[in-house]
C-alpha cells in the first residue's frame, strides 16, 4: 500500500513547526507523549481483544505494539531534529561568516575584537590591529574580471590566515580590506606578523585563465595602548598607517609607534 506523499509531507511541515514554535526539548517532550498515549492505547485494544483468552498472549501483543510504534515514530523525529540543526548551524555560520572568503564577516569581527580589546584594556595585556588592503584590486577586476578578483581575495584570506596563531582573529572588513586584531602581540610582534602576511601574499602565483596574476598586499599596523578608548580608536590609527603604507609605494608595512600621545598626532614609523 503507498503512502501519499503530501501528506507525510504534511505532517512533516506540523512536526518541523512543532519544534520550531516550541523548541525542541519542548517539541521533543510532546511528541514523546503523544506516542506513550498512542502506545498505550493499542496497549489496551489488545488486551481487550485477547483479554478473554490467554492472558500471556495478550500481554505479549501488548509488549509488541509499544515497542513498534516508539522507533515509529522516534527515527523520522530524531532525523527531522538532525537536518534542524544542522540547518541551524549553516544559518550560524553565514550570519558570522564571509560568504567568498570564509573569514569572520565585518559584524562578527567587530564583535569578537570588541570583546578581546575590553580584555586587554581590563587586564593591561598587550594587542594590535592590523589593517590589510589589496594593491591594485581594481586593476585586477578590470583586466581578469571579477571572478579573478574573487579567487584572488580568497587566496589572500587563506594565505594570511595560514601566517596567524590560533587566538588571532581575522576578518574582511569590506570590499578588498582585511583586518587582524592579534591578542598578546607587542609592537615588534605585530608588525613581524604583518610582514609575514605581506611576504606570504607577495609569493602568491594565481594561474587565471592561462596567466599568471600577482597579488600585493599593504600593511598598517596599531598597537593597543592607552590613548585608545575604544575599538574604533584602534581602528582609526590602523587605518592611518594603511594610507601611509599605500603613500609609501604600497607592498609595505607601516606602522603608529605605540607611545602614549594626542590620538592621531604621531607619524607612521616604516617596519623595515
Amino acid at each position: 500500500m503507498s503512502t501519499n506523499p503530501f501528506r507525510a509531507s504534511r505532517w512533516r511541515r506540523r512536526a518541523q513547526r512543532l519544534v520550531t514554535t516550541r523548541g525542541p526539548v519542548a517539541a521533543t517532550v510532546l511528541l514523546t507523549a503523544a506516542v506513550g498515549l498512542l502506545a498505550l492505547a493499542m496497549t489496551h485494544a489488545a488486551l481487550s481483544l485477547v483479554g478473554g483468552g490467554d492472558r500471556w498472549l495478550a500481554t505479549a501483543v501488548a509488549v509488541v505494539c509499544a515497542l513498534s510504534i516508539t522507533p515509529l515514530f522516534a527515527m523520522p523525529l530524531l532525523r527531522m531534529l538532525g537536518e534542524l540543526e544542522a540547518a541551524r548551524a549553516q544559518l550560524d555560520v553565514l550570519a558570522t561568516r564571509d560568504e567568498l572568503t570564509g573569514v569572520h564577516n565585518r559584524r562578527q569581527f567587530l564583535v569578537l575584537a570588541g570583546r578581546e580589546w575590553a580584555r586587554c584594556r581590563r587586564y593591561d595585556m598587550s594587542a594590535a590591529l592590523l589593517m590589510i588592503d589589496v594593491d591594485h584590486f581594481k586593476r585586477v577586476n578590470d583586466v581578469h574580471g571579477h571572478l579573478a578578483g574573487d579567487l584572488m581575495l580568497r587566496e589572500i584570506a587563506r594565505a594570511a590566515g595560514d601566517t596567524l596563531r590560533q587566538p588571532d582573529l581575522l576578518g574582511r572588513y569590506g570590499g578588498e580590506e582585511f583586518m587582524v586584531f592579534l591578542p598578546h602581540a607587542d609592537p615588534l610582534g605585530a608588525i613581524d606578523a604583518a610582514e609575514r602576511i605581506r611576504e606570504r601574499v607577495a609569493q602568491l602565483r594565481l594561474e587565471w585563465k592561462g596567466q599568471t596574476v600577482r597579488a600585493t598586499v599593504s600593511v598598517g599596523v596599531a598597537t593597543f595602548d592607552e590613548v585608545h578608548e575604544s575599538l574604533a580608536a584602534l581602528i582609526q590609527d590602523a587605518d592611518h598607517a594603511l594610507f601611509a603604507a599605500k603613500d609609501a609605494g604600497r607592498n609595505c608595512v607601516r606602522a603608529v609607534p605605540p607611545q602614549a600621545r594626542e590620538h592621531g598626532a604621531s607619524n607612521t614609523v616604516a617596519s623595515r
